[in-house]
């Protein structure tokens, strides 16, 4: 391959450094650019008073799809990155006490189905067939292929229809469990990718299988210590990382793109770009001036959009050992919260939470005697709920820590060393996250594969998409066999 061959990639969230990586191994000389101060983009990280407080994704699965960069480049995973196992996966807890234990011991599990519906054990062994089914279709198979064309989608309508990807999530757990509370835990794993269990196509019931396979891991010093690690991958392969680089606009010539410009006047060239910023932001802010871009971006924002999160980050002055690193509390209610996040029309009076205890696992992460922690609330995206979250992310966020004190931390208030929110505000603003969605568009059948935005773009041959707005979707899998999919196409066409 040419050495000659340059690329611009725009976002170094975890799609765009798995790209960059792929692109600079494979001998394109290659710069990511990243808007703030450090790269990670959802992946982010704050330091605060001895406190390390992930930002983003803290559940990490197939840690294969993150060997195989390390191995792609000849270099040793250990010497840049440690991932640790969770055990359990996640404890699903409800108001009255009760919980469930997720994990891969699959006697314990049984004895817990058993415990709340006999039947639903030979139930949940077919679910899980049914899921491993999915995961080899669909992630295995179609993951990091991508869709450019119908005739693509097409080719795999046999194995979509046979998988009944037209019923949701929920339907399909429903086939095969009875017990609600066990259809809630089979179900809620589509929330983590910005989907609704009872609207997402259960193709995405894949992920049940995908951590039954590989596990749920946790890098030592939290996600931004993966994300140190694939940037410095990035560096010591010779790719350049320019930090700060606000992109303002793509240069377009003749029906290509030449390369980027910030909004402080600096400028790059180069033979192809690639966006891992918001799919909307990207067509129409960033490839605004160009006809495509006009008429692209106002195409998507046509589109449904996932959920948007209101996140509270929080140091306490003292240990939880009652705690596991992953605790999913359902609320009251399952079906018509959910059906209020993704629908609006306004704020949900209730709430279910994802609680983050990392120091279960790495206790490095607060000082010594103390814990640091994350909840995070799903919540309508800005356009299915217009809440005025200046005036409301104060009383949300105290809603949240009252509500955790009372049923998962005793004396949390008491407790409280530091705390910080991040709502769908936040998503649009720093994030340029159309309408505060935390996962672009919305994982429905209709917006996956080929009905997704495509990894290079049909008119402008030398544009490419990474990232959870293309195929196949969010997640930290999702994102990074984007990058597979996408560094693909890019390395056949600057072949020489």
């Amino acid at each position: 391959m040419s050495q000659g061959k340059s690329a611009l990639v725009i976002g170094a969230g975890l799609g765009g450094l798995a790209l960059a990586i792929r692109l600079q191994a494979g001998g394109v000389r290659t710069t990511l650019l990243e808007k703030r101060d450090q790269p990670g983009g959802r992946a982010y990280v704050y330091h605060d008073q001895g406190f390390t407080f992930d930002a983003g994704p803290t559940v990490i699965t197939d840690p294969t799809a993150i060997q195989a960069l390390f191995d792609l480049a000849g270099k040793p995973m250990a010497d840049y990155v440690e991932l640790l196992p969770v055990s359990p996966f996640y404890r699903l807890c409800w108001e009255d006490g009760s919980y469930f234990e997720y994990g891969n011991d699959q006697d314990h599990l049984e004895r817990q189905i058993h415990a709340l519906e006999p039947a639903d054990v030979d139930g949940y062994r077919r679910f899980l067939a049914y899921s491993r089914a999915v995961l080899d279709e669909g992630y295995l198979k179609l993951g990091a292929v991508p869709f450019l064309s119908f005739r693509d989608m097409l080719q795999a309508g046999p194995q979509l229809a046979r998988l009944q990807a037209w019923r949701s999530v929920y339907a399909v757990v429903s086939r095969f469990i009875r017990h609600e509370r066990l259809r809630q835990a089979f179900s809620f794993h589509a929330l983590l990718v910005g989907g609704n269990p009872f609207a997402t196509s259960s193709i995405y019931s894949l992920i049940h299988a995908l951590e039954r396979e590989w596990g749920v891991w946790f890098a030592r010093g939290g996600t931004g210590a993966l994300v140190q690690g694939l940037a410095r991958l990035f560096q010591d392969l010779g790719g350049t990382l320019e930090l700060n680089a606000d992109v303002a606009t793509f240069d377009t010539n003749a029906g290509r793109l030449t390369g980027a410009r910030s909004h402080d006047g600096r400028q790059w060239q180069a033979d192809a770009v690639a966006s891992n910023a918001d799919v909307v932001h990207t067509y129409a802010e960033l490839l605004g001036q160009h006809p495509r871009g006009r008429q692209e971006g106002q195409r998507l924002k046509g589109k449904r959009f996932s959920n948007s999160l209101f996140v509270v980050h929080f140091g306490l002055s003292r240990a939880q050992p009652q705690l596991r690193h992953h605790t999913v509390c359902f609320g009251a209610r399952y079906r018509d919260l959910i059906s209020e996040i993704f629908n609006g029309p306004a704020l949900p009076e209730d709430f279910s939470l994802y609680l983050h205890a990392p120091c279960a696992t790495d206790p490095s992460l607060a000082p010594a005697g103390c814990s640091s922690h994350y909840v995070l609330a799903p919540v309508p995206h800005l356009g299915n709920a217009p809440v005025d979250w200046t005036v409301q992310a104060p009383l949300y966020r105290d809603r949240i820590l009252a509500y955790l004190e009372r049923y998962y931390i005793p004396g949390l208030r008491n407790d409280l060393v530091t705390c910080r929110t991040f709502s769908p505000l936040d998503f649009r603003e720093q994030l340029n996250a159309h309408l505060g969605s935390a996962f672009s568009l919305e994982p429905t059948l209709t917006q996956s594969a080929w009905f997704r935005p495509h990894n290079r773009d049909a008119q402008l041959p030398n544009l490419y998409l990474v990232g959870a707005g293309t195929h196949p979707g969010a997640g930290v899998p999702g994102v990074i066999a984007s990058a597979k999919a996408t560094a693909g196409l890019m390395l056949e066409d600057l072949h020489p």
